[in-house]
């Protein structure tokens, strides 16, 4: 449900706090402000916790952390992949908020923060928004079932299994839409893979405090599967980056072939055109060689959030290599195609990209221009390689015509 949101947010750019969006800024720091707002209340208004409690809270703690430790250090999928362990912190909070006073389940929520040091992740303000997400989740489905004391009831149970993955999604989900308005919807929901993985870590989190319940020792028997599914959530992740530029956030090149056949095969079926757009950024090298490559890095982030801001979400956009992008245009002929890429040579020439150079000097790129060849099936069939190199012809030849120019093949 939000394995690939958290996810997602620092793809591109980074969450650097200061440049979101106003609206995006204001809803970050509201949602941590809220959640700090509830810790403060739970420790002025919650009793002492009784002896049983603190020896739940005791055995919950000791089995969280150590899979947090286990999992952040001795196994390296995260020397590979961006970690997003959210699905074992949902099993074990889960646990708590059945078990737990108020008061130890905040302390619960200490868990996130070992799994950020452990990790050495360096966007603070996103690990403290996505936190505090949590915070809010967890407390709210400790409201649902009891505030003092929660209610024993299956029908509560699974409610309040809900309350916590959907307020957390929903948090999560709305501070990306507010960053990245033109985000893909499995970007900003997660895919089905994702929302199972949520159904089992609560499930496994109320199967844990019914076995806490009767025996608190019994809580370290859930270590093993908690190992299991923080290996299983990363599965997602790993498909993800395989699929995805590294740089840009973008479809590599293999992942972006593999949907641009897949839609033609479906566009020929259905008789409906295709375009083609293959851009290559204009005297990139230089940017690379006057200013530096982080320079460089960061005109190909800029210049692909545009790209996906400039073209519908059903329209596949690709990273093709080095400075070259790729867009996939279905149910678009020669008249909106040459439309969008104008557009698209339009809004690059416009951009002003804040980097540093070599030396470390802050530097305001603004002189950026892209050149772009267009093919389409009505004039060169459904074929991928075929258009391919049609659009190539087009490229070379607006870069002949002097650059910063869109040619149709």
């Amino acid at each position: 449900m939000t394995g690939s949101s958290v996810e997602v947010i620092g793809l591109v750019g980074g969450w650097l706090l200061w440049r979101l969006r106003p609206a995006a800024i204001a809803y970050v720091l509201a949602v941590q402000a809220v959640a700090l707002a509830l810790v403060v209340l739970v420790f002025v208004t919650s009793r002492s916790p009784l002896s049983n409690e603190l020896l739940t809270f005791a055995m919950l703690a000791a089995t969280a952390g150590t899979v947090i430790v286990i999992t952040s250090v001795s196994i390296n999928v995260r020397r590979q992949i961006r970690r997003n362990p959210w699905t074992l912190h949902i099993a074990y909070l889960a646990a708590g908020i059945l078990t737990l006073p108020p008061n130890l389940l905040v302390l619960l929520l200490l868990g996130p923060t070992l799994h950020g040091v452990l990790d050495g992740r360096p966007e603070l303000h996103r690990w403290l928004f996505t936190t505090a997400a949590t915070t809010i989740a967890t407390l709210s489905a400790r409201f649902l079932i009891g505030w003092s004391e929660p209610h024993w009831s299956p029908v509560l149970f699974v409610l309040a299994g809900a309350v916590l993955l959907l307020v957390r999604a929903f948090l999560v989900a709305v501070g990306i839409r507010l960053r990245n308005p033109g985000a893909a919807r499995a970007d900003v929901l997660g895919e089905p893979i994702d929302v199972l993985l949520g159904i089992v870590a609560a499930s496994l989190g109320g199967l844990l405090a019914v076995a806490v319940s009767i025996e608190p020792g019994s809580a370290l028997l859930a270590g093993p599967s908690l190992v299991l599914l923080d290996l299983a959530s990363q599965l997602p992740q790993w498909r993800r980056s395989a699929q995805r530029d590294a740089k840009t956030g973008l479809a590599n090149a293999a992942h972006w072939e593999r949907l641009a056949r897949n839609e033609l095969h479906r566009a020929q079926a259905r008789a409906q055109p295709v375009s083609l757009l293959l851009l290559d950024l204009d005297h990139f090298k230089r940017v690379n060689d006057e200013i530096g490559h982080l320079a460089g890095d960061t005109v190909l982030a800029a210049v692909a959030m545009m790209l996906r801001s400039s073209v519908r979400r059903e329209d596949a956009v690709g990273r093709f290599g080095g400075e070259e992008f790729v867009v996939l245009l279905p149910g678009k002929d020669t008249d909106v195609a040459w439309d969008v890429a104008d557009r698209i040579r339009a809004s690059t020439a416009a951009l002003s990209v804040p980097t540093r150079d070599t030396r470390g000097d802050h530097r305001e790129l603004n002189d950026l221009t892209v050149s772009i060849g267009v093919a389409t099936t009505s004039r060169f069939g459904y074929d991928l390689t075929d258009l391919l190199v049609a659009a190539d012809a087009a490229l070379l030849a607006a870069k002949s015509a002097g650059r910063n120019a869109v040619t149709l093949a």
